[in-house]
């Protein structure tokens, strides 16, 4: 089903998209290519390692700052003890980062639409994102409104600007069965009409994988099939996206990317007490592969936001136990702001508006 977008990109985007050197990796035809030539510059963002910067971060106090960030989010105002995880920026190797300009971010975007669509890890950056804008023009007014359940619109009337979170945290469809339970049609989307913006940032990875998963059924055509690896799904079911955006989306109006894996640190080692970031190498995180060749056999530019290596040396980011719903409950998944997230949309900003 066609998309009639209510309005287009600005010409230049797409030129500064090809040309920043930038973690957000152009997966088509030479993509790859492209990607080496980046790091031989020194210019590949997912690369790097956290260094302490009290100067600069954190770039905003939530609790001071964004009185919509929600409780989950907000590590110090539940109590979050050390402030040390606060004081870090990503250093890429051989290049940095540019500073992010909510205001010339807002004046590029102005009457445009900018949505995130997956999962409870998409409304992490979503979040990040409307805070840095909302303290770049802290006297300009927004709006925040839930028109649905699964909808969430942060808007700034003046740049007649949106930021949205639509939840969709598998894309595909899902069907709840009242024998069977949750079932994962791997082979169908249908709320694809939904996925309508300038700039379209998808998420999908963590409920595939998380706990619970073996009591999901899963569907091909006609077959319901039960006991199938959680990886092979995802491959299959990010597959149709693939297709889905390769058949509706216009690259001339849209931009398309791919929030890449974030990782997380349910298991080993807890996250409860970790106040600094690991450093060095990390083994290959599960399911990158997959989102790498997948995104390298699509017909439309997508662009991968990797954001890997980042979030897995970042293991005292997470809220562990300061979520507010107290000790017994730890979240090693999702990420304090400020924090990580801010990361992931200084990227952003580098690939869209960067010099």
């Amino acid at each position: 089903m066609a998309l009639n977008f209510w309005s287009h990109l600005l010409p230049q985007a797409f030129a500064v998209l090809c040309a920043v050197a930038s973690p957000l990796h152009q997966v088509q035809g030479n993509a790859f290519q492209i990607n080496q030539l980046n790091q031989q510059k020194g210019c590949d963002f997912s690369l790097g390692r956290w260094i302490h910067d009290h100067a600069s971060y954190p770039l905003y106090d939530a609790t001071r700052d964004c009185p919509f960030i929600v409780q989950g989010f907000d590590c110090l105002k539940n109590g979050r003890p050390d402030k040390e995880y606060l004081k870090y920026r990503w250093k890429p190797s051989g290049c940095d980062l540019p500073r992010f300009d909510g205001v010339k971010f807002l004046e590029r975007y102005k009457g445009k639409k900018i949505v995130f669509i997956g999962d409870s890890i998409s409304d992490n950056m979503w979040q990040s994102l409307t805070c840095l804008l909302h303290i770049a023009v802290p006297k300009s007014n927004y709006t925040l409104r839930r028109p649905t359940k699964y909808l969430h619109v942060f808007s700034f009337p003046e740049y007649e600007a949106s930021i949205l979170w639509l939840k969709d945290g598998y894309l595909v469809d899902v069907i709840r069965h009242k024998e069977q339970g949750r079932i994962l049609r791997l082979d169908s989307i249908t709320s694809g009409n939904m996925w309508r913006g300038d700039v379209l940032i998808f998420n999908t990875y963590h409920w595939w994988v998380r706990e619970g998963t073996s009591q999901t059924h899963f569907q091909v055509g006609n077959e319901i099939i039960k006991d199938m690896d959680p990886l092979e799904a995802y491959k299959i079911g990010l597959t149709t996206w693939s297709k889905w955006i390769d058949s509706n989306i216009d690259p001339s109006k849209t931009t398309v990317l791919f929030q890449g894996i974030a990782a997380a640190h349910s298991e080993g080692k807890s996250c409860l007490g970790q106040t600094q970031p690991e450093q060095g190498a990390k083994p290959p995180y599960p399911g990158v592969d997959i989102v790498r060749s997948v995104l390298s056999n699509m017909k439309t530019p997508v662009y991968l936001l990797d954001i890997t290596l980042p979030s897995q040396l970042r293991i005292d980011g997470h809220p562990s136990v300061y979520t507010g719903r107290g000790t017994s409950f730890e979240d090693c998944s999702h990420w304090c702001l400020a924090g990580v997230p801010d990361t992931w949309n200084e990227i952003l900003y580098a690939a869209l508006l960067g010099n």
